[in-house]
C-alpha cells in the first residue's frame, strides 16, 4: 500500500496552519518589472497602517489589493502558491511531499485546466489575474524572496480558494477517519437516524428596527480564526470606480473581502459543519485490484500516475511516482480494510471568487442574494444586514440531494450508482430568515433552526434527515439565544454587552459537563486539595471576566469536553479531567484560584496583558501554554472584528478592532501590535472606511513599487 494515502489526513492539517518558509534563491523576473505600468491604482496606508486600495477599474484594484497583501503578508501569500500548485515539495523539500499528494489526488487541478476558461467569465478571470499580476509585481521588486515560479497565475489564485474551503466543514475528519487503523463506520442500509456534527468558531448577530430602542439596524461580525497564520484575519479595504468598494477582513492572498461592509450592506460569516461528505465501500474484484463493482458490472478504476517533485536534501532533486485512483464516486483509497471512495460538496467548484467579489459589490438585499444563488461555497452560514433596515441568515451550503432511506453519517454501499448524488439543494431552499419577526438574529455555530426567537426560526419540519444539517448548540448560541431574550428591545450598549459578554450559560453543554466534576463523591481523608477545587467549581460564577477566581479550573475542565467533541472524540471522563485540571493549575500558578487575568493573556512581541474571555463564550478566546509560562496565551477566537450599523436616519456608524494590528509579519513595524491593548481593553475605533474621515489619517499615499 502507498505510504502517502496513509499521510492524506495530516497533509489537511499541516495544510489548516501552514506558514511556509522563505528562500533567498534569485530567480530571474525582468519580464514582470513593467506590470506596475499597466495598472491605474493607489494604496493609502492610514494611521494604523490598514491599506485601502484605490484603482480606477476593478482591475486595478485587484493589482494593487495583491500588492498591498505581498508587502504586510508576505510568507502567507506568495510562498503558499507552489502548496497549491501541489509542487511544494520541489521548493520545500520531503516534508511537503503528502501534500503535494493530495492536491494532484483530488484533482483539483485537473477541474481548473478543464474549465477554467468556460467556468469563469472573461471579466472574473481578467480581475483575477490581475490579482495574480500584483503578486507577480511584488516578486520582480523583491527577487531574492522569490520562492514559486514565475507567473503566477488566475489559476494559482483559484487552487488557493478550491483547496482552503474544504479545511472549514470537516473534509480532513472524514480522511482521518477513513484511513485509520480498522473500519470506523458500518455500511448504511435504510435506516436513517439524526445527525450530531459539531460547528465551531465564529458569531455574527443583528437586529433591525423592530428590535432596537433607537431605530437602528445593527449587525457584529465576529468570525473566530487563528490569532496569527495564513487563516488569521487581515484588514484591508478594496475600492474602484466601477462599483467595488468594500472593507472588512480576508485571509492573505484572497483577492476579495471575506467579511465586512461596503456603503449599504454588511454581512458576518460563521462556520458550518452540516454533513458534506460521503464515503463508499467499493467491491473490487479478487481478480483485478483496479477494478469495482457498479449496478452488477466490473468497472475500471481511473488510474493516474502521480508525479511529486522532491527537492532532498536542500539541492537534490528527486520524483516519487504513485498511483492517483478515481471511480465514479470521487478519489478514491485503497486501505488494509477495504477500498473507499470519498464524494465532497464542492467538487470541482471554482466560481468562490466571482461570489465573493458579487457579495463586495451588492447594494441592497435582492442583490445579495443573487450573489449568494451563485452557490459557489460549499459551506459557512451568513448573517446579513442593510441600510434598508433588513437583516437576514441563511445556513448557506451545497447541501447534496441525497438518496432517502439511508444513514448518510455512515459509509454508503459503493456498487449503487443511485447513491452517487448529482445535485443540491437549491439556494432558495436553504434553512434561512429575511426580517424574522423577533427582529433579531443569532448566529454562533449552531443548528439553524435555532437562531432567533421561537416562531422566527426555520422550521426543521421542512427538510429530511438526509440534508445532514447539524443539530448542535454551543455555549455562545445558548447564552446569545438568552441574552436577547432578556435584554430584548436591544440598545446600542446592550448589543456590545452581548457580544463581549464573558459568562456560561447554566443550560449550556459546558455547563452541564462540569456539574459532573462537583457531583464527584470525595473523601476528607487525603483529599483536601480536591475538596478545595471542588468547592472553587461550585462557587463558581459562570464568568470569565479577569478578575475571576474560579475560570482557570473550571474552564480547564470544560475545555477538555469541547477539545473532545471538536476533534470528535468521546466525551472524556469528568474524574480524570477535574483531577488533572486541579494539578495543571496548581502546578502551574501556586494555587487553585488564581486571577484569570493573570493565567490569560494576549501576548504579542514585548506586550502580555491579561485578557477576559474564554473557550466557547461569547468573548471567544482560546489559549495553550500553562504548564511553561504559569499563564496560557491566546491562540484564536476573537480576532478582528466590527459593528456596523444605519441609525434611524440612515447614517452608518463602523467600528472594529484587531487583536494585533496591519503589520501582521513585521516585528519591527510600529503597527505589530498597535491595537493589542484596544483589543483586551474592547476599545474599537473607526476604521476609516469613510475618505473623507481618512483624508486627515493617512500615513502614507503611493503607488505599488514606490
Amino acid at each position: 500500500m502507498s505510504l502517502f494515502p496513509t499521510l492524506i489526513s495530516a497533509a489537511l492539517v499541516a495544510a489548516s496552519v501552514l506558514l511556509a518558509t522563505s528562500c533567498s534563491e534569485k530567480i530571474s523576473v525582468t519580464e514582470y518589472q513593467s506590470l506596475g505600468e499597466k495598472y491605474k491604482v493607489v494604496i493609502e496606508r492610514d494611521i494604523r497602517g490598514v491599506p485601502h486600495v484605490i484603482g480606477e477599474r476593478d482591475v486595478d484594484a485587484a493589482f494593487g489589493f495583491a500588492y498591498a497583501q505581498a508587502e504586510d503578508n508576505w510568507e502567507l501569500v506568495y510562498d503558499t502558491i507552489d502548496f497549491y500548485r501541489g509542487s511544494a515539495a520541489k521548493t520545500q523539500g520531503p516534508d511537503s511531499a503528502v501534500t503535494d499528494f493530495l492536491v494532484k489526488w483530488l484533482g483539483i487541478w485537473d477541474d481548473i485546466d478543464t474549465h477554467y476558461e468556460t467556468e469563469l467569465s472573461p471579466e472574473i478571470r481578467a480581475y483575477i489575474e490581475a490579482y495574480a499580476d500584483g503578486l507577480n509585481y511584488y516578486a520582480a521588486l523583491n527577487p531574492e524572496r522569490a520562492v514559486a515560479e514565475l507567473p503566477i497565475t488566475g489559476k494559482d489564485i483559484i487552487a488557493g480558494y478550491m483547496f482552503r474551503h474544504i479545511l472549514f466543514y470537516g473534509f480532513d475528519g472524514v480522511l482521518k477517519e477513513v484511513m485509520s487503523s480498522a473500519r470506523r463506520q458500518p455500511i448504511s442500509t435504510d435506516n436513517g437516524v439524526t445527525y450530531d456534527n459539531l460547528p465551531i468558531g465564529s458569531n455574527a448577530s443583528a437586529i433591525s428596527p423592530a428590535n432596537s430602542t433607537d431605530g437602528a439596524t445593527r449587525l457584529a461580525i465576529n468570525s473566530h480564526q487563528p490569532a496569527t497564520g495564513p487563516v488569521a484575519w487581515y484588514e484591508a479595504h478594496i475600492q474602484s470606480g466601477e462599483g467595488l468598494n468594500a472593507m472588512g477582513g480576508l485571509f492573505p492572498g484572497s483577492a476579495t473581502i471575506g467579511v465586512g461592509f461596503n456603503e449599504n450592506i454588511a454581512w458576518g460569516a460563521t462556520v458550518n459543519k452540516p454533513d458534506l461528505v460521503d464515503v463508499y465501500v467499493l467491491d473490487i474484484d479478487p481478480e483485478d485490484p483496479l477494478r469495482y463493482r457498479m449496478d452488477g458490472e466490473w468497472q475500471d478504476l481511473e488510474a493516474t500516475v502521480l508525479e511529486i517533485e522532491v527537492k532532498l536534501f536542500g539541492f537534490l532533486p528527486w520524483t516519487a511516482n504513485e498511483l492517483g485512483l478515481r471511480s465514479a464516486h470521487g478519489p478514491v483509497l485503497q486501505t488494509d480494510h477495504g477500498t473507499y471512495a470519498i464524494r465532497y460538496a464542492g467538487m470541482g467548484k471554482m466560481r468562490q471568487v466571482e461570489q465573493w467579489l458579487a457579495m463586495n459589490k451588492a447594494q441592497n438585499l435582492e442583490q445579495w442574494r443573487d450573489a449568494l444563488r451563485i452557490h459557489s461555497f460549499a459551506s459557512f452560514n451568513f448573517v446579513y444586514a442593510d441600510s434598508d433596515s433588513n437583516i437576514m441568515f441563511v445556513h448557506n451550503s451545497l447541501t447534496p440531494v441525497r438518496v432517502g432511506g439511508y444513514d448518510w453519517t455512515q459509509y454508503l454501499p459503493g456498487d449503487d450508482s443511485s447513491l452517487i448524488w448529482q445535485d443540491y439543494m437549491p439556494f432558495d431552499k436553504l434553512p434561512q430568515v429575511i426580517n424574522p419577526e423577533s427582529g433579531w438574529i443569532h448566529s454562533a455555530n449552531q443548528s439553524p433552526f435555532f437562531i432567533t426567537e421561537q416562531g422566527s426560526n426555520p422550521k426543521s419540519s421542512d427538510y429530511r434527515r438526509e440534508d445532514g444539517f447539524p443539530t448542535r448548540m454551543t455555549n455562545r448560541a445558548v447564552r446569545g439565544l438568552e441574552m436577547f431574550t432578556e435584554l430584548s428591545p436591544i440598545s446600542e450598549q446592550e448589543f456590545s454587552q452581548i457580544k463581549h459578554d464573558k459568562k456560561y450559560s447554566p443550560n449550556s453543554r459546558a455547563v452541564k459537563f462540569l456539574k459532573g466534576a462537583i457531583d464527584l463523591s470525595l473523601t476528607e481523608t487525603g483529599n483536601e486539595f480536591y475538596l478545595e477545587a471542588q468547592t472553587v467549581i461550585r462557587d463558581w460564577d459562570l464568568s470569565t471576566d479577569v478578575e475571576n477566581r474560579g475560570a482557570a479550573l473550571s474552564t480547564c475542565v470544560i475545555g477538555a469536553e469541547w477539545l473532545a467533541e471538536q476533534k470528535g472524540e468521546p466525551t472524556p471522563d469528568v474524574a480524570d479531567v477535574f483531577y488533572l485540571c486541579a494539578d495543571r493549575v496548581l502546578a502551574a500558578t501556586g494555587r487553585i484560584d488564581p486571577l484569570w487575568g493573570d493565567v490569560n493573556r494576549h501576548v504579542r512581541g514585548d506586550i502580555n496583558l491579561p485578557v477576559g474571555g474564554g473557550p466557547d463564550t461569547l468573548r471567544a478566546i482560546y489559549a495553550l501554554g500553562m504548564e511553561e509560562d504559569g499563564y496560557q496565551t491566546n491562540i484564536a477566537g476573537d480576532g478582528l472584528y466590527y459593528f456596523v450599523s444605519w441609525d434611524a436616519q440612515g447614517l452608518q456608524k463602523i467600528r472594529g478592532v484587531h487583536q494585533f494590528g496591519a503589520a501582521t509579519l513585521d516585528t519591527e513595524s510600529p503597527h505589530y501590535a498597535d491595537q493589542a491593548e484596544d483589543y483586551v481593553g474592547e476599545i474599537l475605533h473607526d476604521p476609516l472606511f469613510d475618505s473623507e474621515l481618512r483624508k486627515d489619517n493617512i500615513s502614507r499615499r503611493y503607488r505599488p513599487g514606490e
